[in-house]
């Protein structure tokens, strides 16, 4: 099936993508309210954040497995109802142990579309063609999150702390409705059930392919390096740089644009271009982009421009890497396409916790700690995406 995609399916993929990023940026602004609301320590009600997020690392492992073994169509259901069913446990709770267990099915079941989404989309295309079909679903994960945190304070302010765990809800109904309705199955080649442990050891022969961890490693370094990016940015514009927190999100929305920008040149280009060429050319960039943002730090005044610059180029450049890296991650070994997506998602969140949690600890008052980071993330990059470039012989050429 190599046509042009009905424009319901592809917005129901995109629905089903932008519910895990929607409900974990859309409640961060009502933290506060929550944790005068319940009575709890800002330390415990961080633990909503922190404990939901590790919740979509799991989840990304266990829902690909599962979808190679019973379908896509049938898990992405069972995920979305997860996922209202933690929405509405966090819409009627009344004190923070509740909330945080509802929050954590809420991210479980949120994560599904974010693993089966690239999965479908492989299974009905060549890899050159998911790319440019993936970049679309990529940038659901970057509108989401650019923009739900401005409505979660609003609706924090004018409803109260409840309206950001139901208006994902909402959003999880409609993707529901578009499911049953317009995504019939896609991975028809299941051959008989296999056992747990079977499901679970695709991921130790996808880890024996340099094909899978090329990509699958290229793009958690990428994904790490942004990550990086947002734990140091707040620090340096406010501590250092005596900015406000407006002015922090406007400058971000400058990142998430380019992001978008480089979504849409690797949908237009990639399949004229090459998945593997478009890794490397993207890595390349990534890698110029956070020398120069280091090289600006030790010579230059520090500033906003000297920060977000470089940064911008970045993200660009990651935006048309990234999905190029994910289609391969999928096309390493196509019968096992969602395991792949799980095992890949899960590395990129894994990787990208660690470097989040590494920049936090040793903050001092320079940018240089992020800096470093973001590039020796960047060389990652490099260097993942040639391991990537070694077995020719594959679909991606």
């Amino acid at each position: 099936m190599h046509e042009r995609p009905p424009m319901a399916l592809l917005a129901v993929l995109v629905l089903a993508t932008a519910l895990g990023p929607l409900a974990l940026q859309i409640f961060l602004p009502a933290l506060p309210a929550i944790r005068d609301d319940l009575g709890v320590a800002t330390a415990t009600v961080q633990l909503a954040f922190s404990l939901s997020t590790l919740a979509m690392a799991v989840a990304t492992l266990a829902f690909g497995p599962l979808s190679d073994r019973y379908g896509r169509r049938p898990v992405l259901v069972g995920g979305i109802l997860v996922f209202l069913a933690g929405s509405a446990v966090c819409v009627v709770a009344t004190d923070i142990v509740t909330l945080i267990a509802g929050r954590i099915v809420q991210a479980a079941g949120g994560t599904a579309g974010l693993v089966l989404s690239r999965a479908i989309v492989r299974d009905l295309y060549p890899v050159d063609r998911a790319a440019s079909m993936l970049a679309y679903l990529t940038m659901a994960m970057v509108v989401a999150p650019m923009i739900s945190p401005m409505l979660g304070g609003v609706l924090t302010d004018l409803v109260g702390w409840r309206a950001v765990f139901a208006a994902p809800a909402l959003v999880g109904v409609g993707a529901l409705y578009g499911v049953l309705r317009h995504l019939p199955e896609t991975h028809r080649d299941r051959g008989p059930g296999r056992s747990a442990a079977g499901m679970l050891s695709s991921f130790a022969v996808l880890l024996g392919s340099r094909h899978f961890n090329g990509f699958a490693f290229q793009s958690a370094c990428a994904m790490a390096l942004f990550y990086g990016f947002l734990a140091g940015a707040p620090f340096v514009v406010m501590g250092l740089l005596g900015q406000t927190a407006t002015m922090y999100g406007i400058m971000f929305i400058a990142v998430s644009g380019a992001f978008m920008v480089g979504n849409l040149v690797a949908a237009r280009v990639s399949p004229q271009v090459g998945v593997v060429r478009m890794v490397r050319l993207g890595s390349l960039v990534v890698l110029a982009g956070s020398a120069v943002a280091l090289l600006a730090a030790l010579v230059l005044p520090w500033s906003l421009t000297a920060l977000f610059a470089p940064m911008v180029v970045i993200a660009a450049a990651q935006g048309a890497s990234m999905p190029n890296a994910q289609a391969g991650v999928v096309s390493a070994m196509p019968q096992l396409a969602g395991a792949a997506s799980g095992l890949g998602g899960f590395l990129q969140m894994g990787l990208a916790a660690l470097a989040a949690q590494v920049v936090g600890m040793v903050q001092n008052d320079t940018p240089y700690p992020m800096l470093v980071a973001m590039l020796a993330c960047g060389i990652g990059t490099v260097l993942f995406s040639l391991v990537a470039d070694l077995p020719r012989r594959t679909a991606t050429h």
